[in-house]
């Protein structure tokens, strides 16, 4: 038996989801909240397995109350439910720990798997919104210095290996007065001190 509290500041929300749960024999409905705090309440006091949170809540917003779900009851899963489809709220909604994300256009059937999967330790995401999620992960990385040109940017990954400015030059076939102008350049635009800087920047986004 999956045990869900319903937390949505809407009744005829939560009148619908309530009618849902009677019809589904392995689920039991174990409590409501119409605002944020009673939802932490809920959580902490009933210990669900599943509690499925609306974003727009009153008192206390659906992103702080799964955080504070998180803390005082971390398992419990949550499974937002809401009308919002954009890409911020997504992530705001994940980094504050929600297992689920489905839109309230979801069916019934959509409902249940959700319920189902968050419950079992899983995450579970509405069709639009994993489409979303996979391109994303299938993106090419974001350059992490665009302010450079190619040049300076080799220049940079050479400096992250702890090579002199001599050696840069050698390794690229410059002269040293080239690179001593593209090394000034580098640490101009990345607004860093000098190499040691420099270096660490570029090695903490994996040049070097």
């Amino acid at each position: 038996m999956i045990r869900v509290l319903v937390a949505d500041d809407h009744p005829v929300v939560r009148d619908g989801l309530r009618a849902l749960f009677e019809q589904l024999p392995e689920m039991e409905l174990v409590g409501e909240a119409a605002t944020g705090r009673e939802a932490v309440r809920g959580a902490v006091t009933e210990r669900p397995d599943v509690v499925i949170m609306d974003l727009g809540m009153p008192d206390l917003d659906g992103f702080a109350a799964t955080a504070e779900i998180g803390k005082a009851a971390p398992e419990v899963a949550v499974l937002v439910l809401t009308m919002t489809d954009d890409d911020r709220t997504l992530s705001r909604a994940v980094r504050a720990g929600a297992k689920g994300y489905l839109l309230k256009g979801a069916t019934k059937e959509e409902i249940r798997r959700a319920v189902t999967a968050v419950a079992a330790g899983e995450a579970i995401f509405g069709p639009s919104v994993a489409g979303r999620l996979l391109g994303q992960l299938s993106a090419p990385p974001a350059d992490p210095f665009p302010q450079l040109t190619p040049r300076e940017r080799d220049v940079l990954g050479l400096l992250a290996t702890g090579r002199s400015n001599a050696g840069i030059a050698e390794y690229l076939g410059l002269s040293l007065k080239t690179v001593n102008n593209l090394t000034s350049s580098v640490f101009t635009k990345l607004h860093v001190n000098g190499r040691t800087e420099a270096a660490l920047l570029a090695r903490d986004h994996g040049l070097g």
